[in-house]
């Protein structure tokens, strides 16, 4: 499955802290995405699906993640159809390796194109 990978305006990656919440874009936008720390030594944090409004806004309280902010902490979304989040989600877990989460759906995985500009700041994949 080829997925429309969201970036910010300018074409940079989201930062996950600061990218407004509150725009009309987020309204009623459901599917899978990315969190990631940059650094010298960039790694993929979480991967998740549901509401991205919703998710983003938990994920901003959440010290599991917030653990990595100093390094900076972006975030990537695309909009994905229910009946195909569980497997999505799956497989990029498996290839991503984030670091914080454990479980995941039990599911055949699905597979899916992962950010080309992830890969180039060599993340785990």
């Amino acid at each position: 499955m080829e997925l429309n990978w969201i970036k910010c305006q300018g074409g940079a990656w989201c930062k996950l802290n600061s990218v407004n919440l509150d725009h009309a874009h987020f309204e009623n936008i459901e599917g899978v995405y990315i969190i990631w720390h940059g650094g010298t030594n960039p790694k993929t944090v979480y991967v998740g699906q549901g509401k991205i409004k919703d998710r983003l806004t938990e994920h901003r309280n959440d010290n599991r993640i917030q653990q990595y902010a100093d390094y900076g902490l972006f975030v990537t979304w695309a909009k994905v159809a229910p009946a195909d989040r569980d497997g999505l989600e799956l497989y990029l877990a498996e290839h991503l390796r984030p670091l914080v989460g454990e479980r995941y759906p039990d599911i055949i995985p699905l597979k899916v194109n992962v950010p080309i500009d992830l890969v180039e700041v060599n993340l785990p994949w």
